[in-house]
């Protein structure tokens, strides 16, 4: 995985106990490690599926992109509070942690195993505990996926406080 940029990846600044997400948290050792962060207004995440993320043979399961769009969005809307707040990644600030309220995918081609998929999201709406974020995972230069995620903050009773 590209790593151009990584200390700016949202995901590096969640809270130890809240960074165990099995596509995005960085304390899983068995996760995907997905990584979020500003690419001028737009969000971006990229990703290199391995030989196991296969669906047919050459392609990957559909499972594993809406995973990627799931912990893509979520770490965009963290970015959007963040930045709503006057924060970037690297101030002392908490970031706020999200949770996916509504996930929609669209697979509009087969995705081919093998390259960097890269995820652009655009923030579409930011409220003070919502965010909608539409992105579109790319394969090449040919979009394969789009979606739409409603994001929320995560709720005290998963933050323990």
């Amino acid at each position: 995985m590209p790593d151009n940029n990584r200390s700016l990846a949202i995901q590096q600044y969640y809270a130890d106990d809240y960074a165990w997400c099995y596509g995005c948290g960085r304390h899983n050792p068995q996760g995907h490690h997905f990584e979020t962060r500003w690419d001028g207004d737009d969000t971006l995440t990229e990703f290199v599926p391995k030989p196991e993320h296969t669906a047919i043979p050459g392609f990957v399961y559909g499972g594993l992109l809406a995973s990627l769009v799931d912990c893509h969005s979520t770490g965009s809307a963290a970015l959007a509070l963040y930045r709503q707040a006057g924060h970037e990644p690297g101030d002392d600030a908490p970031v706020p942690r999200c949770v996916t309220a509504s996930l929609k995918v669209d697979y509009l081609k087969p995705t081919p195993l093998g390259g960097v998929l890269r995820v652009r999201g655009h923030i579409k709406e930011i409220g003070a505990k919502k965010v909608v974020v539409a992105s579109e995972v790319y394969a090449g230069d040919t979009v394969v996926v789009t979606s739409e995620v409603v994001a929320v903050r995560a709720p005290q009773s998963m933050m323990g406080q």
